[in-house]
């Protein structure tokens, strides 16, 4: 059958893998150095890998293919032992992948594994002691309206900036200062753009939520040998659980041959600066 499936330009492949996280099927591997499709069966045609690639080695074309197999996707991700089944079923939803979606539930059924998939969260519950997740009014709702004044420009520089999207090697990380921020951290800080991202290159995690954190460590420090950021500035809340966003910064740059400094800067749930000192 004739289906869309990816293609790696072999010549442009320079062998850094970071097409390979961002394949939650598992269809790429390194093998003599190069990025290569392992099979046609495990490749969806959907292209969650393309624009991982900082060289422009992975296009999706319309070529003859073997159909798109997702018992044995799951079967093999199980197998493998592989923390990404969640990171699957997200890509499957985001998709609207619904049969496919509805097969690789079977298959987890089948193996008595719990899985849930994004969409649907709501009803499954939560730490509702946790006070990241702790319901709160942070202004009063009395109606007044703030001036009309002009939008602040943006002081992003570039795209994406999800710590699972980025490449160590995009230009835009090269000898940067680098802000790390928590998720929530842009929309507590009014001042986000002007006090943190001017003259900065950014990328954002959760360290709650998020999924294959260990893919965090290593991108940092990669983002450190590889891209030599100058510094690294983590912007945090000031809830619990936002910690663990400085602990994986100081183990990635603990790891890292060149040595280099990292800040801490804790926000109120307010935008106001409770602490900012060099960790």
């Amino acid at each position: 059958m004739k289906r869309s499936i990816i293609r790696i330009d072999e010549e442009k492949c320079d062998g850094c893998g970071a097409c390979i996280p961002n394949c939650p099927e598992g269809a790429i591997q390194l093998i003599d150095g190069k990025a290569r499709l392992v099979s046609d069966l495990f490749c969806d045609g959907l292209g969650a890998c393309l624009g991982h690639c900082p060289l422009g080695a992975i296009t999706v074309e319309q070529r003859e293919a073997a159909p798109y197999d997702e018992r044995r996707v799951l079967e093999n991700i199980v197998q493998a032992g592989s923390n990404t089944i969640h990171a699957h079923l997200v890509h499957l939803k985001e998709h609207g992948e619904e049969e496919y979606l509805k097969t690789a539930l079977e298959v987890l059924r089948e193996k008595g594994i719990t899985a849930v998939p994004a969409g649907e969260w709501a009803g499954t519950g939560g730490c509702t002691a946790c006070p990241g997740s702790r319901q709160a009014e942070l202004r009063p709702k009395d109606g007044r309206q703030e001036p009309e004044s002009q939008d602040p420009v943006s002081e992003l520089t570039h795209w994406p900036v999800q710590l699972h999207l980025i490449s160590p090697s995009t230009p835009a990380f090269r000898g940067a200062d680098l802000v790390l921020a928590a998720d929530c951290a842009a929309y507590a800080a009014g001042n986000f753009h002007s006090r943190f991202l001017k003259g900065r290159s950014l990328v954002i995690a959760c360290p709650k939520l998020d999924q294959d954190q260990d893919v965090y460590s290593e991108k940092l420090t990669a983002l450190v040998d590889h891209a030599r950021i100058n510094t690294l500035t983590v912007v945090m809340m000031e809830v619990p659980c936002c910690g663990g966003l400085l602990r994986l910064a100081r183990e990635a740059v603990s790891r890292a041959s060149r040595k280099i400094p990292v800040k801490a800067v804790v926000l109120s749930r307010t935008g106001e600066i409770l602490r900012e000192e060099w960790a």
